[in-house]
């Protein structure tokens, strides 16, 4: 990857807090440590009907509709959705068609705009011959889910991703969102009315306070992108004024609306390890967070979140399947090998956790697992770590100076 040019931190020194540990120096000492919640969307699937009813056409997903009903050898079918949304979702949908023993039933028209499902302008899909009930019901918010029908054999279509909830949508909005830190104005942004915005455990005014004021265009960032929860993790360089710092940001997206704003943003003294713009953007040579893991090497989404949870649950003993080279950086400096002062504890850990994972969100296609805690010491704390081929290739960690992470 091509590295933005960049200056070396100027190093401030912090006469105002105490030195404080070192999340290394817990690891080596091995010290007694003091110890999510998203929506998540679930998309439906299609059900083979068996005897002579068959079911109304289903909600489509954001790139595609989802299936309809089949009973005999016909089957319904949804139409494409546009952006977000599909039938009975929040854009244009095309209603499924419903089937009947063996005879295709007449399709639901499409919608189109806010509120359109199947049938057209949030009208219902039309049922097959053999259907007592039909069609997906609109919607805004979910995707309607078509009704059941006929004797003993009915099927339900496909429902679509509840929050329309894609990879694009995600990045776009992490895109939008870095222009608007940029130009100090929020006005660009898809805000919810009850957005919540803490910058290093403290909540503050969006759009006027924190980096909102002072940061510059983003010059590197290694981000997760988690459909599930519909959140994006990210590490990523900042300017703050004249300096570069290193910033966690956690974005929520619900129904295509920003809900929650996390910064953890790092200055000079903030942690007794030096902040290290510069190595953060380097390691990416060899890491290559934002590439997707090798083909045939992926680890799946719970494996990328049980290793996350185990890591905080079990620490400084929960550190398995490191790869050789390993490295964990904390705010881009240390440079320490992943299992240094640490272990890999047999099993599943019980009892208190030494850490409490607040949040755990994973990205299965770049192959990112990312956890939120409080670490000892007084931090809030943001760790990403990069796994395919069930090793763990490198972990980073963000940690500001905070009483407490605002989210708990």
């Amino acid at each position: 990857m091509a590295l933005s040019s960049m200056t070396r931190d100027a190093r401030r020194t912090s006469l105002a807090r105490p030195r404080r540990r070192s999340f290394a120096h817990a690891l080596t000492l091995s010290t007694t440590l003091i110890a999510c919640s998203g929506s998540e969307s679930t998309p439906g699937g299609n059900q083979a009907g068996t005897g002579t009813g068959a079911t109304g056409g289903g909600a489509g997903a954001t790139a595609a509709g989802g299936a309809g009903g089949s009973s005999g050898s016909a089957a319904g079918h949804a139409g494409a959705a546009t952006t977000m949304g599909g039938s009975g979702g929040s854009a244009a949908g095309a209603g499924g068609t419903g089937g009947t023993g063996g005879a295709a039933a007449g399709a639901g028209g499409s919608g189109a705009g806010a509120g359109a499902g199947g049938g057209g302008a949030g009208q219902a899909g039309s049922g097959g011959s053999g259907g007592a009930q039909s069609g997906g019901a609109g919607g805004v918010a979910e995707g309607g889910r078509g009704g059941m029908s006929g004797g003993n054999g009915g099927a339900t279509g496909g429902s679509g991703n509840a929050t329309g909830c894609t990879r694009e949508l995600l990045q776009m909005t992490l895109d939008g969102y870095f222009t608007a830190l940029a130009a100090h104005d929020k006005s660009t942004l898809p805000l919810a009315d009850t957005v919540k915005f803490t910058e290093n455990g403290d909540a503050m005014e969006l759009g006027s306070a924190g980096l909102w004021k002072t940061a510059g265009q983003v010059k590197y960032q290694q981000t997760a992108l988690d459909t599930e929860k519909c959140m994006t993790a990210s590490h990523a360089v900042v300017p703050d004024g004249t300096m570069d710092i290193p910033l966690a940001l956690r974005l929520r997206l619900v129904n295509g609306k920003l809900t929650e704003i996390e910064h953890i943003a790092i200055h000079q003294g903030d942690y007794s390890v030096a902040s290290n713009t510069n190595a953060m953007i380097s390691a990416d040579m060899t890491v290559n967070w934002n590439d997707p893991a090798p083909e045939g090497q992926q680890n799946s989404y719970e494996e990328l979140t049980k290793w996350m949870d185990k890591y905080y649950r079990a620490f400084p003993q929960g550190v398995c399947n490191t790869a050789s080279g390993c490295k964990r950086l904390e705010n881009g400096g240390g440079n320490f090998d992943c299992a240094t002062g640490a272990g890999c504890m047999s099993g599943d850990p019980t009892g208190s956790p030494k850490l409490d994972p607040r949040l755990i969100l994973a990205d299965d296609e770049r192959g990112i697992g990312v956890g939120f805690t409080m670490f000892t010491g007084g931090y809030t704390d943001m760790h990403m770590f990069k796994m395919y081929g069930g090793k763990v290739y490198a972990v980073h960690a963000i940690l500001g100076s905070a009483g407490s992470s605002g989210w708990d």
